[in-house]
Formats: structure tokens, sequence, C-alpha cells
């Protein structure tokens, strides 16, 4: 589940919607933090967070909820770190297939946000 951190809340609605719209998305959002580089489970909760600002927190156990999922799918691959810096960490890497949905869903992201803006007629009224 996305929540809204505590802080300035806007009109109550508007939050409630734009997390059911991330949450939809928590699978796509995790595949994007890992194109970068291997992570392991809290530090993509911690990357998440603080890409929004600290405004919007997926639970941590949404996070690992999706961990496994994306396991399962063959989209992620997981393996445990090196002890060596400190306890032992189970990270994350994306595969091929991994990169190639990804790509797909923001493809597919880009179209629906075109076609929402344009129903909204959001461009022509700013």
């Amino acid at each position: 589940m996305i929540q809204k951190s505590s802080g300035p809340t806007s009109e109550g609605g508007a939050d409630a919607f734009a997390a059911d719209l991330l949450r939809g998305h928590t699978d796509t959002i995790v595949l994007g933090v890992l194109r970068a580089r291997d992570r392991y489970g809290f530090e993509i909760y911690k990357e998440i967070r603080d890409a929004t600002g600290g405004d919007h927190e997926i639970k941590e156990a949404t996070l690992y909820a999706a961990y496994r999922r994306l396991v399962k799918d063959g989209l992620v691959e997981a393996y445990w770190g090196d002890e060596s810096q400190g306890g032992r960490r189970k990270y994350y890497r994306i595969t091929d297939a991994g990169r190639a949905v990804y790509r797909r869903n923001v493809d597919a992201w880009v179209a629906t946000r075109r076609t929402i803006d344009s129903l909204l007629d959001l461009k022509g009224s700013r």
C-alpha cells in the first residue's frame, strides 16, 4: 500500500487518488529503481520515498510482496550479498525480461497520461 507521509495535507481526495494510481504501478516503480544498479530491499524503499521528497511511501510489506512477485515472474533475480558490509542482505537485480516489461509499462503509462490529459483538456485550460 502506498500512503501519504505525515505532513501538510491538500485535498484529502487528491491524496487518496494519487495513492491508488501509484499502487497500481508498484512493480514498474521497483523495476525503474533497479535499472540503475542492484539494490537491497530497504534501499529500494528509501529510493522511492526520497524520489517523492518524502510525500509518498510504499509500505515495506507491499514492496516485499512485489519483490517476491517480480522474482517469481522472472523480471528480477534475488541473491544474498556479502556479509562483510554488515548484516546479510538480499539484493535484487533486474533481468532482461524485467527491462522489457519496464519499457512496455512506461510506454503504456505515457500513452494513458496523454489520453487523460486530452480528455481533461488540461493543456488548453492552463
